[in-house]
């Protein structure tokens, strides 16, 4: 049988400064193809040349990737300032309405960094521009220099609301995991539910309470050796079994009720 289509968000690129492509990271490709067991395809992030009932109609799932632009304030009501960095104003005008029909309808999501982030801006939350300027907070950006194992090493610890649904996705009710990002949760989005903060309290792990399908996010980057992880591998799988339930016109969300 045909491997469930998941649908793979990018970003736009200047390849040697001047040519401009859509692309996303091997790491997410191998992680769906690998783990999931479904067909990566990658989806310009563009709302110019994608629609969104289109690509609901084609995909049983879709992960909203990491990337340098960070969403833009207005879309939370605030004014951009220096602090929030580049932005994506097509990604914004793609992404965020595709994960709130997709949390109505129960198609399957998994929100990754700044997808973690669209997530929760979809759902009507903010986000601070720089975590570490806060007090309190460490920094959560990656290492500037050094190599990728570096950059992905584990860093600190994530820990899970006892019984919650990472808790029982995972196996675990706390587990280490790497960190690469600059911004963060403000305030939670209508019905995002934190699930999971870092020692700081910077929130890592969120899901959409009564959503019918998965929704499960993390702030971290999962994808990283994403089948030999023995974090991401179960999140990714759960993700994967999302969609192939999706795809067999069934809906299943992370887990049943405990």
């Amino acid at each position: 049988m045909a491997r469930p289509i998941i649908g793979i968000i990018s970003n736009t690129h200047l390849i040697n400064d001047e040519y401009e492509v859509h692309a996303g990271g091997k790491m997410n490709v191998d992680a769906v193809s690998q783990v999931c067991d479904a067909l990566p395809v990658l989806i310009p992030a563009d709302p110019t040349h994608v629609d969104i009932e289109d690509l609901m109609a084609r995909c049983a799932g879709f992960v909203f990737t990491g990337g340098r632009p960070n969403v833009h304030p207005e879309e939370y009501g605030e004014d951009p300032t220096p602090a929030h960095g580049d932005f994506d104003r097509d990604r914004d005008g793609l992404a965020l309405p595709l994960i709130r029909a997709c949390v109505e309808r129960g198609l399957p999501i998994l929100g990754i960094c700044r997808g973690f982030q669209e997530v929760n801006v979809a759902m009507g939350g903010s986000l601070y521009p720089e975590i570490r300027d806060l007090p309190g907070r460490d920094n959560h950006r990656m290492p500037p220099d050094g190599t990728i194992e570096e950059k992905f090493a584990l860093r600190h610890a994530v820990s899970f609301s006892a019984g919650g649904v990472f808790h029982r996705v995972m196996g675990a009710s706390e587990v280490m995991t790497n960190t690469l990002h600059g911004q963060g949760i403000k305030t939670p989005g209508d019905r995002v539910i934190v699930d999971g903060t870092a020692p700081d309290g910077t929130p890592e792990a969120i899901y959409i309470d009564g959503a019918p399908g998965f929704t499960l996010s993390v702030q971290w980057h999962p994808e990283y050796q994403a089948a030999m992880d023995p974090v991401s591998r179960p999140l990714f799988a759960a993700f994967g079994e999302a969609a192939h339930a999706w795809d067999a016109g069934e809906m299943r969300p992370a887990l049943k009720s405990a």
